[in-house]
């Protein structure tokens, strides 16, 4: 399998976003602390956000210890909530003087299909997944004089599974949103997205009973699933200088799980090699 980076700031570029703030939505936790860490590790002053105050404080606090190069502070903030959006935006220009990397993280699932799917659990999910990028990027482009937005969609963008509506419908609409997006705002702000496939994190190995996730990581081209580390390194590059010419673009980083046509034939090919 791929070497996997335990840590999001292996591999870090030291000073990348030096003097810049970036602003991590949905950043207490998972894919959302990793990416603030390498961002933090990297240079950035960073804004954790989420709706624990525990929890974000603690990365925030982590990322201190850490000893990156960038501060760390926490503002909470429901993403639900326009006025918190909008709140966000103004505390990390009002603490370190601008804004200039916004990373869309925050986000919900379901698990109904479209038939069952109620009127609450639209709301649910659109005005978490979808409204509140919308509104997060208008209110960092107004502290914004150059810059970059990523949202993170997911691998439901482009083929999905029963039962994850309207999750799998408003990831599509991200990567919708990224091209308007990078249409409007440029050419001072580039936007892009990246779109990651299986991820190891608390909710992903909750759901991968004993067993299951070798099984899983069989399917993948690298042998394995991903994990927060490679969600950060991709967010990094799209958010830096090295992507100056890249906006409106989708970045996949799922393990090579989009090329595969059938399931088993990674593992009965590996299988057959072995024997030979």
């Amino acid at each position: 399998m791929t070497r996997r980076r335990e840590s999001p700031t292996e591999g870090a570029v030291p000073g990348r976003f030096a003097g810049e703030t970036a602003i991590v939505t949905g950043s207490t936790r998972g894919i959302g602390a990793g990416i603030a860490e390498r961002l933090a590790a990297e240079g950035a002053n960073v804004v954790v956000s989420g709706r624990s105050v525990e929890a974000g404080e603690a990365v925030a606090e982590r990322i201190a210890a850490g000893g990156a190069e960038g501060d760390a502070t926490f503002v909470r903030a429901d993403m639900r909530d326009p006025d918190d959006v909008a709140a966000l935006a103004e505390a990390a220009a009002e603490r370190y003087g601008s804004v200039d990397v916004l990373v869309n993280n925050a986000g919900v699932q379901t698990e109904t299909a479209a038939d069952d799917a109620t009127l609450d659990d639209w709301a649910f999910v659109v005005e978490t997944d979808f409204r509140a990028y919308w509104l997060a990027a208008r209110a960092a482009l107004e502290h914004m004089d150059r810059g970059a937005i990523v949202n993170v969609s997911s691998n439901h963008a482009y083929a999905t599974m029963p039962a994850h509506f309207p999750y799998n419908a408003v990831k599509a609409g991200i990567n919708g949103m990224t091209r308007s997006l990078a249409v409007d705002f440029g050419p001072r702000v580039r936007v892009n997205t990246v779109v990651p496939g299986w991820v190891e994190v608390e909710r992903t190995r909750d759901e991968l009973p004993e067993g299951r996730l070798e099984e899983v990581e069989s399917i993948h081209p690298t042998g394995r699933i991903g994990a927060p580390a490679d969600v950060a390194g991709a967010v990094s590059f799209l958010a830096s200088e090295d992507a100056s010419f890249v906006t409106g673009a989708a970045l996949l980083v799922d393990g090579g799980r989009g090329a595969v046509m059938q399931d088993d034939t990674l593992p009965d090919y590996r299988a057959r090699e072995d024997r030979e």
